[in-house]
């Protein structure tokens, strides 16, 4: 069955899956090591769960049967990083909560839930406080950069760009910059000639899921030779839960490195 935000459990979960990287990390940084029994092999952080825990296949080829095996009384699952049909098929067995989180406030709201549905609500009442003054404060920031036109690429062969409804997106308005692709929708291809219609001055290539390096910084600057290009950490772009207190700091970091 699936639960909605507002449902509770009679009993606190004791044998949780989690089918998304980020809300991995945030079980952890709730101290449910015990309670959590099934990882994806995408959860790479905590490195000890990574090499500990019993993985149960990709974020998008989750392998059901070992699921079952592992008996879950919760699993946790996204809409945006899971395939619709396997987190269906699960939820005819199990208790499921799909989490949908587009943007800073749905991800703060998502750590209350998890807080809720683990009886872990007040660390996690803390952690939400300890990521809102993160943010509060480096709206200086955000407030002086304002104005940089930003495209990021999150694949190659096409590339692909992360525009409007993304938690990309969200996080790009709040390290300050203008989505220079925000007209469209999720993520768009686009080509050499619709970046430089899009007039950016700036673009990001992110580390994941495509892992861009140094060499496609070469390869895109002769072609955009008057654009400022710069390796972006993707997960502090997309990961969202506990991962959100190191954020504010990287986005300092990448504003300095703009700046070079």
């Amino acid at each position: 069955m699936f639960l909605s935000s507002t449902e509770y459990f009679k009993s606190i979960p004791n044998r949780i899956i989690s089918l998304v990287p980020s809300i991995t990390e945030l079980l952890h940084h709730l101290g449910l090591e015990e309670e959590t029994v099934g990882i994806t092999k995408f959860c790479v952080h905590p490195e000890e769960w990574f090499r500990g825990k019993t993985r149960i296949g990709g974020t998008k080829t989750i392998d059901i049967n070992k699921v079952k095996e592992l008996k879950p009384d919760l699993i946790i699952a996204s809409k945006e990083e899971n395939i619709k049909g396997q987190v269906e098929a699960l939820a005819k067995d199990f208790p499921v909560w799909l989490t949908d989180v587009n943007n800073l406030e749905d991800a703060l709201e998502m750590i209350r839930n998890t807080g809720k549905l683990t009886g872990r609500l007040p660390e996690a009442e803390k952690l939400v406080n300890e990521i809102n003054e993160k943010f509060l404060a480096i709206q200086p920031l955000a407030a002086k950069n304002d104005k940089i036109r930003t495209a990021y690429l999150i694949w190659k062969d096409p590339y692909m760009a992360a525009g409007l409804n993304t938690y990309i997106n969200s996080m790009l308005r709040f390290a300050g910059f203008i989505n220079a692709f925000a007209h469209l929708t999720r993520y768009p291809e686009v080509t050499i000639e619709a970046i430089k219609a899009s007039e950016c001055q700036l673009l990001l290539l992110s580390s994941e899921p495509y892992p861009f390096k140094q060499k496609h910084i070469d390869e895109l600057q002769s072609q955009l030779p008057e654009v400022k290009i710069l390796l972006a950490d993707g997960e502090m772009f997309s990961w969202y839960g506990s991962h959100l207190l190191e954020v504010p700091g990287y986005f300092g970091r990448l504003y300095e490195s703009m700046c070079e």
